[in-house]
Order: structure tokens, then sequence, then C-alpha cells
């Protein structure tokens, strides 16, 4: 493995606290996939799958019960995740 790589995971991991307001943003109009999310918000599909997973983890976001015809899970934010 290369330093290269694993200074841009570094990167990505560094910008998950910016990340996840625009994440929770995006998903404000219902639920959506990874790509969908990358798009919304303009960054790669690779980076977003990161900030998504690390948000799963924390409870911030979830999967919608069946995946797309794509086979994407679509994700939607918690209760504990959106401000009142």
């Amino acid at each position: 493995m290369s330093t290269t790589t694993i200074r841009e995971i570094r990167e990505i991991i560094r910008e998950e606290p910016v990340m996840h307001p625009r994440i929770l943003e995006a998903l404000r109009s219902g639920p959506l996939t990874v790509p969908e999310i990358a798009e919304a918000i303009g960054s790669p599909t690779d980076e977003v799958l990161f900030w998504v997973m690390g948000m799963r983890r924390y409870g911030k976001i979830r999967e919608v019960k069946d995946p797309t015809d794509d086979g994407y899970f679509r994700y939607e934010a918690t209760n504990w995740a959106v401000p009142a």
C-alpha cells in the first residue's frame, strides 16, 4: 500500500465532520442512495461512501428497507440526527 493512498483516506476522514451536515441537508428531501447523495453535495461517490458508513455506524442515518432496482440502498436521516 502506498503512502499516497493512506494520505488520501486520512483527508477523506478529516473532512467527515464538515460533510455530515451537508449530507443531512441533502436527505431532507427524502431517502437517497450514495450516488444520489454524492451528486447532491458535489463530492465523489467513493468519498461519500466513507462518510455515509460513518454516519450509519453512529446512528445519524439508516438504510431504507428495500434496495433500488440497481441494488443500491437508500439512506434517511434518523430522528436523532434531525434538529427540531
